[in-house]
C-alpha cells in the first residue's frame, strides 16, 4: 500500500488568488493570510497574482479563466454573511458547487476560502481570529493539493 501525503511546498509554483470584494473587512484579511500562507510555503512574491472580483458569485468564473494562465493552484476567498432572505444560501452553493465544478473540470487545485458565518463576528473568527484563519488553510490545501497531484502525475509514483 503506498500512502500519499504532500505538505505544502510552492517552490516554483504560481497562485492566483480570487477574492470577492463583498465584505471587503473580511476577505482582506482572508487575502492576507492566503498570501502570508503562500509565502511562507516558498511561493515567491512574483508568483502571486492577487484577483479581485465583485462577489462570491463570481468566483466560479474567474476561476475558471484563471486556469488558462497556468496557474499550479487558485486560492478563492470570500465572505457572505447571512441576511434575512435566502440570497445567503443560493449565494453559497453556487460558489462552490461552481468552484468545485472548475476544479473537477480543469485538474487545477482550488483551495476552498469562502465563510458562510451567521454575522461579521463569526466571520472575523474565521478570518484570523480566535477561531483561525480560513485564508491560511485554503492556501495550504491549495498547495497540498497541488504537490499531491503533480506527484500522482509523475511516471514514477
Amino acid at each position: 500500500m503506498t500512502h500519499f501525503q504532500s505538505a505544502p511546498d510552492g517552490n516554483g509554483l504560481r497562485v492566483c488568488i480570487l477574492a470577492s470584494r463583498f465584505n471587503l473587512m473580511v476577505t482582506d484579511r482572508l487575502v492576507d493570510g492566503a498570501r502570508e500562507a503562500l509565502l511562507s510555503a516558498g511561493v515567491a512574491d512574483s508568483a502571486i497574482d492577487v484577483v479581485s472580483v465583485p462577489g462570491a458569485w463570481e468566483l466560479p468564473l474567474a476561476a475558471l479563466a484563471a486556469t488558462t494562465r497556468g496557474y499550479d493552484a487558485i486560492v478563492a476567498v470570500g465572505c457572505i454573511i447571512r441576511g434575512q432572505t435566502a440570497h445567503f444560501e443560493h449565494l453559497g452553493r453556487a460558489a462552490v458547487d461552481g468552484l468545485a465544478r472548475v476544479q473537477e473540470d480543469t485538474g487545477v487545485p482550488i483551495g476552498l476560502g469562502i465563510l458562510t458565518p451567521e454575522d461579521l463576528q463569526q466571520a472575523l473568527a474565521r478570518a484570523g481570529g480566535e477561531v483561525g484563519h480560513a485564508g491560511t488553510q485554503a492556501a495550504e490545501a491549495a498547495l497540498e493539493q497541488a504537490a499531491l497531484l503533480a506527484r500522482l502525475r509523475r511516471d514514477d509514483g
